[in-house]
């Protein structure tokens, strides 16, 4: 993990650019619990945003451990963990920021360089230790050390995902009765499904340690079922270790948790035999050594600008030097250029107009009752049917929720198609929503439907594809139709999607629609639905 195309990989398609104001730089993997995603602080420091699975946030049992594990989270300060310094256990989805380490994983170190020496796994074990006794000094058992939790550091190892990924393991495998952890790295009473305590990180301390000393599992590879019974039922064998660090190891990975040494023993015995390494010399340059080159952050991203339009400038044409045959070509090459420069500012000049006027038919058709999609000053939430006032143009929603509209073959004067607008069409179980009469649907024949049943909540169509719209803005048409113009995603999650959310559809016959959440109930997948502000464009994917 030398270069950093190899750390900081681009966003893909699916992958939000914003997290609750976190503008993301770049993909750092995904685990048990979602996506982690790079990101900065207001002042430019480095993050590491977490975003939990879908399938987690809909749990509303996660939901609650999530909560109890991030405010116990908050309360650990060590010099040797990533401090989480920000969380939302009720987003949508539920998130959470912690401060970046820019540094190899132990295992991204092991697989670069082989077995670390001795003095490396003396600073390694005494920075680890430390950092649990910070963590159980909050409340919280780690349940899950491993390498790949270890993060290597210029001043030393940092101890990450402790107690957040407790909630995560739990929702997946305790109510099948199954042990919750990484099967290589787990205790024997996490293994049995017995009682797990501070002695429980002490052993996979000494697996984490053995790992880093021999450049592989200590208890070896093969299936999780056998290594579980290896741990269960075997002692390890000492022998490969190396023999100045056997006694350490011997008391980390007893089969009694009341055997195992306690966190301040390992650190002080560990600090002992550091001192003769530090008075060699040899114990910082070692661990410069095990860290490997520098990782490069990247820089923070900020929001583009709008560029506007520079004003066409034509200059006056100046005598040209030559005979009469050259100055009679130049003429005409200047009159060539300047006619292409006038006709592209006659262009940018009508697109302009069109904005314009594109805009006030939309002003147009928000005064006579369509609806609209909400701007930035708006909640999210179209007007209520049962107070839209009537105009001239044609009355307010009625109590179906349909709004006024003209026939489906009438465009705007801009050449643009007339929306069609139904506010607060539910999607259930029972029900889907079509793109012919009647939109709103009592089976699901419909061309949009509504599954909880799945792998999570989501929106999903046999004829339609869909995209999600990440902003705060009101969505036009032809954002829609730009998202769209790539979109093959049949099925859309929806714990990505607030209320207020908006969501772009390509219907096969080439209309468009835009599905602005009302409400959305997704806790409890047998009383699950939505309410959505539905608009139609005939015919706009092209």
């Amino acid at each position: 993990m030398n270069h950093a195309t190899e750390v900081f990989q681009p966003l893909r398609g699916d992958d939000p650019p914003v997290v609750a104001g976190y503008r993301l730089a770049a993909r750092l993997g995904a685990g048990g619990m979602g996506r982690v995603y790079l990101s900065h602080t207001q002042g430019g420091r480095p993050v590491a945003i977490k975003v939990v699975r879908p399938e987690l946030a809909d749990d509303p049992g996660f939901r609650r451990r999530f909560r109890r594990e991030v405010e116990a989270a908050r309360r650990v300060r060590g010099a040797y963990t990533a401090e989480l310094i920000d969380a939302d256990a009720d987003g949508t989805p539920p998130w959470a920021a912690t401060l970046y380490v820019p540094g190899p994983s132990l295992t991204e170190a092991v697989a670069r360089r082989g077995p670390l020496p001795v003095p490396a796994v003396l600073w390694l074990v005494a920075g680890v230790a430390e950092a649990l006794q910070a963590i159980h000094a909050a409340g919280i058992v780690h349940r899950d050390l491993k390498p790949s939790n270890v993060l290597l550091a210029a001043d030393g190892p940092r101890v990450i995902d402790f107690g957040i990924s407790l909630a995560a393991d739990f929702t997946s495998h305790t109510a099948t009765g199954a042990a919750v952890g990484t099967p290589h790295f787990m205790a024997p009473e996490q293994a049995s499904a017995g009682e797990v305590t501070a002695a429980t990180d002490v052993f996979a301390l000494g697996q984490t340690a053995a790992f880093a000393a021999l450049g592989r599992p200590l208890y070896g590879d093969g299936s999780a079922i056998g290594v579980l019974y290896r741990i269960v039922h075997d002692r390890p064998d000492l022998s490969v270790l190396p023999e100045q660090l056997r006694p350490l190891f011997d008391r980390c990975l007893a089969a009694d948790p009341k055997d195992r040494a306690d966190l301040a023993e390992i650190v002080d015995w560990c600090r002992e035999r550091l001192s003769a390494d530090a008075d060699a010399g040899t114990g910082p340059a070692v661990w410069r050594d095990v860290m490997g080159p520098e990782t490069r952050v990247p820089s923070p991203l900020h929001t583009p600008t709008r560029v506007l339009p520079q004003p066409l400038v034509v200059t006056q044409p100046q005598p040209l030097p030559g005979g009469p045959r050259e100055r009679r070509t130049r003429r005409r090459r200047t009159a060539l250029i300047t006619a292409a420069a006038v006709t592209a500012g006659v262009m940018a000049l009508g697109g302009l107009l069109w904005a314009v006027q594109d805009a006030g038919n939309r002003f147009h058709d928000w005064v006579a009752g369509a609806p609209s999609t909400p701007g930035p000053d708006t909640s999210g939430r179209s007007a209520d049917p049962s107070t839209a006032s009537p105009s001239a143009s044609g009355p307010a929603a009625d109590a179906e929720g349909r709004t006024p509209q003209a026939p489906e073959s009438s465009p705007t004067a801009a050449g643009t198609p007339r929306p069609i607008g139904r506010v607060l069409q539910r999607l259930d179980a029972k029900s889907s929503l079509s793109f012919e009469e009647p939109f709103q649907r009592d089976d699901r024949e419909g061309d949009i439907r509504f599954d909880c049943e799945n792998a999570g909540c989501a929106v999903e169509s046999d004829t339609s594809v869909f995209v999600q719209m990440f902003t705060d803005e009101g969505v036009s048409l032809d954002e829609c139709r730009l998202m769209l113009a790539h979109a093959d995603q049949r099925r859309w999650p929806l714990a990505s999607v607030p209320v207020g959310g908006q969501i772009c559809v390509r219907h096969d016959s080439g209309d468009i629609a835009l599905l602005t959440v009302q409400t959305k109930s997704t806790a409890l997948p047998e009383l699950a639905a939505l309410t959505m502000d539905m608009t139609i464009w005939r015919r706009s994917a092209t």
